[in-house]
């Protein structure tokens, strides 16, 4: 078998590059770079160009979407690797990996790539490899939501790496850990994991893609807890950093930004900043759904807001960060309206509310229950009737509690005097 595999081969020479180049399609550059790789010779001259071959073989492969032959290619090219340094090594693995991830649907085969090659590089002994590998595991297990999993990898990493001192890989785990603590609703911890990632990167030069995820990552939490205008400055850097590389991620800046202005009761900006110049590249349904809800909100709409998620389902409510805090923003905009429809009244039908908010009857009665629970304003629901009767806030006298702080502090007087006539007595 091998002797026919030999015999096949193609010399590892830049003519037979040029050759897989010139072939009439896709498939017959694949063949032939294939044969230029099984060439056994281990020159200097046949290794440079064994490299070229598999640069473009990969190419290739993921133009095709073939994510399952790109996997077969790393195992057969286990051999070669051991006659090249292991840098270049770490970049053809990387590079191989990174292919994968492009083909659509794979993760699943991106995370078994990644378990076959931690075990291979633990076997060859290629810690900074593995390293990475590893990362990139926590990574996909992160985006599968196996959390306990990607945890579990990520505290044995931290460790191994701290010990090493490689900051720029410690960036990027850190950064991971923090999106992993935020997913897992563990904001202390993710606060935590992020100021790690600050505290590395200010030690050493930061790629800007890397800056803006962290400036990303920032703003999320910020968001979070509801510090929309520090979050929107964090979204507004992390924006600017992924338009500058046209990273794919520059949409989500740009959508938590309009976010943020929306939650801090600044919705009239959201035009301005749609119709600025970096932004103008970024029109879509993400853009158009974040104005949708801007629109809805400055005319205190709960008709536009639902109408608004649902044409924008996708950009919306499939998105945690901004379901999360447009749910909150919802449930503000409905007390407002309720509270402002029932303020005239002492006792209204809950279906005529219903009529007046353009909203099913048992929303409404949940909603205002839930009000009432809350103290929002003074009633009580008549469900046999099907009313909702509202109370008059009863005044309490500012006197009241301020003759009770007196007889309080006269009573502490008396008890400080009863103490001194009793050590006296004494």
């Amino acid at each position: 078998m091998s002797s026919a595999m030999e015999s096949s081969y193609l010399p590892a020479t830049t003519e037979s590059i040029a050759k897989a180049q010139e072939a009439k399609d896709a498939s017959e550059s694949i063949s032939i770079l294939y044969r230029v790789i099984q060439d056994p010779s281990s020159s200097a001259d046949a290794l440079r160009a064994k490299e070229l071959a598999i640069t473009n073989l990969t190419n290739y492969l993921t133009e095709e979407n073939r994510a399952e032959d790109l996997r077969n290619l790393l195992t057969q090219l286990r051999p070669f690797f051991s006659l090249i340094p292991k840098a270049k090594t770490a970049k053809i693995v990387r590079g191989i990996i990174d292919a994968v991830a492009k083909v659509p649907g794979t993760s699943d085969l991106q995370i078994s790539l990644c378990k076959e090659m931690v075990e291979w590089t633990r076997a060859e002994k290629r810690t900074f490899l593995r390293q990475r590998v590893e990362a990139r595991l926590a990574a996909l297990l992160l985006e599968n939501q196996e959390y306990t999993e990607a945890l579990t990898l990520l505290t044995g990493l931290i460790k191994e790496v701290r010990r090493l001192d490689d900051k720029l890989l410690l960036v990027d785990i850190d950064l991971l850990e923090s999106k992993l603590h935020f997913s897992l609703r563990n904001l202390p911890k993710a606060k935590a994991s992020l100021t790690a990632a600050r505290t590395a990167a200010n030690a050493i030069y930061v790629p800007p893609a890397q800056q803006g995820t962290i400036d990303l990552q920032s703003g999320i939490l910020h968001a979070e807890e509801k510090d929309y205008k520090t979050a929107y400055s964090y979204f507004f850097e992390a924006f600017e950093a992924f338009n500058a590389l046209e990273d794919p991620r520059a949409i989500f800046s740009l959508k938590y930004m309009l976010l943020c202005k929306i939650m801090v009761n600044q919705a009239d900006d959201v035009a301005g900043i749609i119709s600025s110049k970096a932004s103008l590249n970024y029109v879509g349904p993400n853009v158009d759904a974040m104005k949708a809800v801007a629109d809805a909100y400055s005319k205190r709409s709960l008709k536009f807001f639902e109408t608004a998620l649902r044409d924008f389902k996708a950009q919306l409510e499939e998105d945690p960060i901004v379901h999360r805090h447009l749910s909150s923003l919802y449930d503000t905009l409905l007390e407002q309206n309720l509270c402002r429809l029932i303020e005239p009244y002492s006792r209204v039908e809950i279906e005529h509310v219903a009529q007046m908010i353009e909203l099913p009857i048992d929303h409404v009665e949940k909603k205002l229950s839930q009000m009432i629970l809350d103290k929002k304003f003074a009633g009580t629901l008549d469900q046999g009737a099907g009313c909702l009767i509202i109370f008059e806030e009863l005044k309490t006298e500012a006197i009241f509690p301020a003759t009770l702080e007196t007889i309080s502090n006269v009573g502490k007087v008396v008890d400080s005097l009863y103490m001194r006539s009793a050590k006296i007595m004494a």
